[in-house]
C-alpha cells in the first residue's frame, strides 16, 4: 500500500533559509518573528540555515536581534559549520589553507584543524568581502601541489547595497580554471548540509520541512534529503519561475507570514488564519 501523503500537520522539525525568508538585507520580512515565536510556543525543533560562511552563529544571532527577533546561537547552522564537520570526519586534526572570514576560521579551529599555508591537506574556500589576489594565487599553487579543494558553498554572487558582489562560487570557478580541479562543495544544494542539520536537532527527514526562497538550492536540496519543501516568494525565485524547473515544492506561499497563518489555523491556535497563497504539488 502507498504511504499516506504528508501534510504540514505532520511536521515536527523545521529547517529554514535565512536571507530571502526571514530577512532581506538585514530588514525583517513580514511574519518572520511570528514564525520563530510559533515554533517556540509549540515546542518545534528548528534550525536557521545559511550558505553565508562569513559570520559565526554568535554574529548572526546579533544581526537577527537587530532585525527584531531572537534566534539562539545553537539554532543557527552555517555552511562554515557544515564544512568543519565534514572535514573533521574526513581528516581529524588536519591542516588547511583558508580563504574566508571569522565564521569559517573559527569553525575549523573548533573542529581541531591547523590553519596554515605550509603543506596543507586542504584548501578551503569560503566567502569574504575582500578576496585577495595573493591568497587566490597561493590557493592555486597549493592545489597544484596536491592539496584537496573544498568550497563552503556554490553561490556565485552575494548581495550588497551597491549591487551583486563576486562570491565563493565565482572565485571557485577562477581557481578551477587555473588548476583543472573542481572543489567539493559542502553547502546547499548539497543534501549533506541538510543531513548534518537534521542530526544536529535529532530530526528525521519524514517529519521535517525546509523553507526556502530558491528552487535551485533550498527546494532541490530539501527534496533530495527527503524533506517536505516550502517555497516562499520573498527572495530569489518568483512564482513565474517555478514552472521552468522539473520539480516542484510541496507548498508555496507569498511569504512566511502566510505560512504562519496556515500553521496556526491548522493547529487551532488562531482561528482567523486564512492560509495565504498555498498550492500543493501533485
Amino acid at each position: 500500500m502507498a504511504a499516506p501523503a504528508r501534510t504540514l500537520n505532520d511536521v515536527e522539525c523545521w529547517l529554514t533559509d535565512m536571507d530571502g525568508v526571514l530577512v532581506h538585507e538585514s530588514h525583517p520580512l513580514p511574519g518572520a518573528a511570528e514564525l520563530i515565536d510559533w515554533w517556540r510556543e509549540t515546542g518545534k525543533r528548528f534550525l536557521v540555515l545559511t550558505n553565508n560562511s562569513i559570520y559565526t552563529p554568535r554574529d548572526l544571532r546579533a544581526r537577527l536581534l537587530q532585525s527584531g527577533f531572537d534566534v539562539p546561537e545553537e539554532s543557527i547552522f552555517t555552511s562554515a559549520l557544515a564544512t568543519a564537520e565534514f572535514l573533521k570526519r574526513q581528516h581529524p586534526g588536519g591542516r588547511a589553507f583558508v580563504i574566508g572570514e571569522a565564521g569559517l576560521t573559527t569553525a575549523l579551529h573548533e573542529a581541531g584543524f591547523i590553519l596554515t599555508d605550509s603543506e596543507p591537506d586542504y584548501v578551503v574556500l569560503g566567502e569574504t568581502r575582500t578576496y585577495s589576489f595573493e591568497a587566490i594565487t597561493k590557493a592555486i599553487r597549493l592545489i597544484q601541489a596536491g592539496a584537496r579543494f573544498i568550497a563552503t558553498n556554490p553561490d556565485a554572487t552575494g548581495p550588497s547595497k551597491e549591487g551583486d558582489l563576486p562570491a565563493t562560487g565565482a572565485v571557485a570557478s577562477l581557481i578551477t580554471t587555473a588548476t583543472k580541479r573542481e572543489p567539493y562543495v559542502v553547502g546547499k544544494p548539497n543534501p549533506m548540509m541538510f543531513r548534518a542539520a537534521l542530526n544536529r536537532i535529532d530530526a528525521h527527514s519524514e517529519t521535517t520541512a525546509m523553507i526556502g526562497d530558491r528552487m535551485d538550492t533550498d527546494i532541490v536540496a530539501g527534496m533530495e534529503a527527503g524533506l517536505q519543501t516550502v517555497l516562499v516568494y520573498t527572495g530569489i525565485t518568483s512564482e513565474s519561475d517555478v514552472d521552468v524547473f522539473p520539480f516542484s515544492p510541496d507548498y508555496s506561499f507569498d511569504g512566511v507570514e502566510d505560512l504562519v497563518k496556515r500553521l496556526r489555523d491548522e493547529d487551532g491556535t488562531d482561528g482567523s488564519g486564512e492560509g495565504g497563497s498555498e498550492e500543493s504539488a501533485s
